[in-house]
């Protein structure tokens, strides 16, 4: 079984998605989490975030690994934590634009999930990485309220960041995953889509529980 969630930062994906990985046995692949560590590992070589053919090495040299407990591995080092911080957030949206970037992450995205039963929340999974996907989501909420909840995980991981900061990364971020020559964010008449805005965490794993035993 394969199941594809599309949606913007912040709109609850990561969470839904180990919720449904738990309920359905299923292999959490967090897309998201491979591209900050592109960029956390351009960070940590004083790469400038325009030099697209330094990073483009970096993106074909680096080994990322995704554990099962969500621990996500930059060449043997956990940096679970590492990759949320601002400076990765700054630079992780226009990296993921560089077309030979995606495509490489796209190709180890699809070896990952070839022949397994995977669950992958991004940007474009519903429409590039896993076009066959037995369930397709688009997961939305206002700007407002999805700052507010980046803020809160913020916290909660030790990073500080003002929530007008926030606010105005996540717009940014927006127009960039919109406007990408590759693997740009699209809405599509596949995918089943969900506003999250004025739902809990519980709400919606519950009525997308529920859509797809039906």
């Amino acid at each position: 079984m394969m199941i594809a969630i599309d949606g913007p930062a912040g709109s609850g994906k990561g969470t839904i998605t180990k919720i449904l990985a738990e309920k359905f046995g299923l292999i959490n692949i967090d897309t998201g989490a491979m591209y900050r560590s592109i960029a956390l590992a351009v960070l940590n070589n004083h790469i400038a975030p325009d030099d697209k053919e330094k990073i483009i090495e970096i993106a074909q040299s680096i080994k990322i690994e995704l554990k099962e407990d969500g621990t996500i591995l930059l060449n043997g080092e956990d940096v679970s934590k590492k990759i949320r911080e601002k400076e990765v957030s700054q630079i992780v949206s226009p990296i993921s634009s560089i077309v030979e970037v995606r495509k490489i992450m796209v190709k180890k995205q699809q070896e990952i999930a070839k022949g397994k039963n995977v669950i992958m929340e991004g940007r474009d999974i519903t429409t590039v990485v896993l076009p066959d996907a037995d369930y397709k989501f688009y997961l939305d909420a206002d700007i407002e309220e999805r700052a507010k909840r980046r803020y809160m995980q913020n916290q909660e991981n030790g990073i500080e960041m003002s929530l007008e900061e926030i606010k105005e990364n996540i717009q940014k971020r927006d127009y960039n995953d919109m406007h990408k020559q590759v693997g740009a964010l699209k809405r599509t008449k596949e995918q089943i889509y969900i506003d999250t805005t004025n739902l809990t965490i519980d709400e919606v794993a519950d009525k997308m529980i529920k859509m797809i035993k039906e």
